[in-house]
């Protein structure tokens, strides 16, 4: 009897022992990354940054120079997160004068399109015009490490993730995964033109030393190369944090983001303050530096991509949202208006502000696993998906001496445009080595581009995942789950009525000319590791409804 009781004991021990020694492996593998590549690669203290310093005098009055071109991109914005079109945060309560004004002062562009429904491949589209399939950028580049993660943890309830383990061989180190050094970026171009180029902010198109934003055309750069940093140290007394337990992306960036910068690919450095204010600074001290000759600045904020953290003065000055998460979320997007806000204010103080184009977007949708319903409101979808949720973003364009102000264009338009635009302004050829799949927007906006744009159609596709917009019809095929989506955006852009079946000479049409696009890319340079599933109407922690659609998104 006491033998039965003691393996009784035994078995129950064993078991104890190993569920301890199962859950230290997930911490583990949680945390060993950041751990890693903090011994490989220390942050220092914050030091001052020496911007390089244009002529003394310029050889001529700004109005009679090359326009300066400014690129703003935020991170994960969602359609609903700005007050211009009268939506915004917890009702319309947190305001955004200074990114509204883009679209009062200049050309708000109502139909305006991503690269991707993720952040590196759309980000590839505005640096070099170009689909990013055309070049093999199809996916986001992710450590391995956390693609296992999510495969283990990531599941959204009867619907698991899919790992396709046998094609780790052939993803390349995540350094390696990045913007290929034979594209022409926008950067190399325009400092080819006699401009003076700073890159600020996130970069995510690779680590290599050849694939760095020194090396793709820009003079300077300060950021991060990772695709998120921290906006202050976990913990920090002027943070207020939102942690969205359900998320596994979300536990892998607490574990291993980093609260650090480098400047031109040196040893990397603690920033000075809240991460969204130190580049908004940064960018100013920039263009007071190059006020006397032309300059390109591209600002890539990380702003309001998890992990969700707030200065504790915005979140205090937001009283009146109830929610934690939704709170610390505003308090993230009231940050960058301010950011927007500081840029804008050195473009007027050093008498730019007539002769610089601005530009400003998202890089996809709000996110879903920020647990949030309304960030991309009325739209469906969210980020990783391709319903207007995912790809459809604010889309703004100021230049006073070209753009009548209160101009507004309802063409689609897209991220590939953002380079012809900006080389076209400065007067630079487009390569014709190559095709280029985006226009000038500054034409359009003009009347004059109008024509050029008939029958271009916008395109997208991630795996098996595949998206077309043509004129006013917006088309997405599917294979896991097998479904196919047509949607007349003119009397329906919310996408709720799927027309598919009431229009096949229509779905005939439009996989025709996506099976032609589809036809001109390439495979892409790494495979996808996994595929997870997305709710379209529902974000992450909230239960599945019945008979709800989803798609799985390839990454």
């Amino acid at each position: 009897m006491r033998a039965v009781k003691w393996l009784k004991r035994l078995g129950v021990g064993v078991v104890v022992l190993a569920g301890a020694l199962y859950l230290s492996f997930d911490w583990l593998v949680l945390h060993v990354p950041g751990w890693l590549n903090r011994w490989r690669n220390p942050i220092a203290p914050n030091r001052e940054i020496a911007w390089m310093e244009g002529p003394a005098q310029a050889s001529a009055p700004p109005a009679e120079r090359s326009p300066n071109v400014v690129v703003i991109v935020a991170d994960d914005l969602g359609w609903n997160d700005l007050t211009w079109n009268g939506g915004g945060v917890a009702g319309g309560t947190v305001p955004t004068p200074n990114i509204d004004s883009l679209a009062h002062d200049g050309v708000d562009f109502r139909s305006g399109y991503t690269g991707n429904a993720t952040c590196a491949p759309s980000r590839a589209a505005i640096m070099t015009g170009r689909y990013p399939t055309r070049f093999g950028f199809e996916f986001t580049p992710a450590p391995k490490a956390f693609m296992r993660l999510i495969a283990r943890w990531g599941h959204d309830d009867a619907r698991p993730p899919v790992y396709f383990a046998e094609r780790e061989k052939d993803v390349p180190e995540m350094d390696l995964e990045g913007l290929p050094p034979s594209e022409i970026t926008m950067a190399e171009v325009l400092r080819a033109r006699g401009y003076h180029t700073v890159g600020i902010g996130k970069w995510h198109l690779g680590e290599a030393p050849d694939m760095r934003p020194n090396a793709q055309g820009f003079d300077e750069y300060l950021g991060f190369l990772a695709g998120a940093a921290m906006f202050l140290p976990a913990g920090h007394p002027d943070s207020v944090e939102s942690r969205q337990e359900f998320d596994p992306i979300d536990a892998f960036l607490w574990a291993n983001l980093d609260y650090a910068v480098t400047k031109d690919g040196g040893p990397r450095f603690a920033p000075a303050g809240y991460l969204t204010d130190y580049l908004s600074d940064q960018a100013a001290r920039t263009i007071e530096a190059n006020r006397n000759r032309p300059f390109f600045l591209y600002l890539a904020y990380n702003a309001p991509h998890t992990p969700l953290q707030a200065l504790r003065s915005d979140y205090d000055a937001l009283g009146h949202i109830e929610n934690h998460t939704l709170r610390t979320y505003a308090a993230m997007i009231r940050a960058l208006d301010r950011g927007v806000g500081r840029v804008l204010e050195a473009l007027a103080a050093n008498g730019l502000a007539d002769n610089t184009l601005v530009i400003f977007s998202s890089d996809n949708g709000g996110a879903h696993y920020i647990g949030l319903p309304d960030v991309n409101a009325p739209h469906r979808g969210w980020k990783m998906t391709f319903f207007e949720g995912g790809v459809h973003t604010p889309f703004f364009v100021r230049w006073p001496r070209r753009i009548p102000a209160g101009s507004r264009v309802l063409q689609p338009v897209g991220h590939v445009d953002v380079f012809a635009t900006a080389v076209t302004a400065a007067g630079a050829p487009l390569p014709s080595d190559r095709p280029i799949d985006g226009t000038d927007l500054v034409a359009l906006a003009q009347g004059d581009g109008a024509t050029k744009r008939a029958g271009r159609a916008l395109y997208w596709r991630s795996g098996h995942y595949r998206a077309i917009r043509d004129g006013d019809w917006k088309l997405q095929l599917s294979e896991r789950p097998k479904q196919t989506w047509l949607f007349d955006l003119k009397s329906d852009p919310d996408e709720k009525t799927n027309l598919a079946a009431a229009r096949p000479e229509q779905v005939r049409a439009l996989t025709a000319a996506l099976d032609a696009l589809d036809g001109q890319m390439v495979q892409p340079t790494w495979p996808a590791l996994i595929e997870g599933p997305i709710a379209i109407d529902r974000p992450l922690g909230v239960p599945e409804q019945p008979g709800e659609e989803f798609v799985y998104w390839a990454n």
